[in-house]
């Protein structure tokens, strides 16, 4: 880990936090200035620094640049539940509590680890920490990823997902009585300001865009299905918590967790593509898991 202390001059007033850092660090490259950033661990004038805040002369800036880890991703017998596979693609239905992709803290057990052993092939596009890995979901959120399995397809469906032609539907159980039958969120969501770990609806955030419909109410709590429009992090979680109807069992973004959950109720049960080689439009469902149910027929009980 290295710390590197800065002054502001005269010459350099008025440009963004990052690339004051940039122009410092030129060995460094400016994602990975982001990123630390982001971490929370940059601070200007003593306070956690912002990417694009403007820096003054005379300011005081801090970074902190960790020493570079090597990640890599070796195959592991991992059982998984693929719902789908052929040559091109496969689609998986991820449990909840797995992690997508290897990361720092999390470089072992993944879906990665798993798929590398269960497929025979997987596109390269994302490198060796993420191949074959078109979009992703939270650690703590089950249910369907559709998977490359060659660089062609990963192009195509990326592509698909970017033009909105790919469409992904959740659902999730949310605090408290949604009034509305259904309704469309369009906020922006970025890195809190408050916590750097965490994202919220911010101005100048990345645009997101998120339908939803309610399936059923209960006395405290509403079943709602969820489609995306846009695929920003944690975007229907803080979507959800900007309705001031947080996802039950997400203590992240305001979630209660009476049920005693181990991560919130939020399941992709459906994903709608067109496949990659032959143009066919296909729909592929899974169904909500096992810990999603029993807490539904707890509340049905009840009400």
């Amino acid at each position: 880990m290295k710390k590197f202390e800065f002054v502001v001059p005269e010459e350099s007033a008025g440009a963004r936090f990052d690339r004051f850092i940039a122009e410092k660090l030129t060995d460094v490259s400016r994602s990975r200035i982001k990123n630390v950033i982001e971490e929370g661990v940059a601070t200007l004038n003593g306070k956690p620094a912002k990417a694009g805040e403007t820096v003054r002369c005379g300011d005081k800036a801090v970074f902190v640049l960790p020493d570079a880890r090597v990640l890599s991703a070796e195959p592991e017998n991992i059982p998984i539940d693929i719902i789908y596979e052929d040559d091109c693609i496969a689609v998986i239905n991820k449990p909840q509590g797995m992690v997508v992709h290897p990361a720092c803290g999390a470089e072992n057990g993944t879906l990665v680890n798993a798929l590398l052993y269960n497929l025979s092939s997987l596109s390269s596009i994302n490198g060796v920490i993420r191949p074959g890995i078109v979009h992703r979901l939270d650690k703590d959120t089950s249910g369907l990823l559709v998977v490359a399995k060659n660089d062609d397809a990963h192009r195509e469906l990326q592509r698909q997902i970017q033009k909105k032609e790919a469409k992904r539907y959740y659902i999730a159980l949310l605090d408290g009585n949604v009034k509305e039958d259904n309704g469309v969120i369009n906020q922006p969501v970025g890195r809190s300001r408050t916590d750097r770990k965490k994202m919220a609806v911010v101005p100048d955030g990345r645009s997101a865009e998120t339908h939803f419909k309610v399936i059923e109410r209960f006395m405290r709590y509403t079943l709602c299905e969820f489609e995306l429009k846009t695929g920003r992090t944690h975007q229907i979680r803080v979507h959800a918590s900007y309705m001031r109807h947080p996802v039950t069992g997400d203590p992240v973004y305001g979630g209660s967790n009476a049920f005693k959950l181990n991560g919130q109720m939020l399941h992709a049960y459906k994903l709608v593509l067109t496949h990659p080689a032959t143009k066919e439009t296909m729909t592929f469902t899974a169904p909500l898991p096992e810990y999603f149910t029993a807490v539904l027929d707890i509340l049905r009980k009840k009400s």
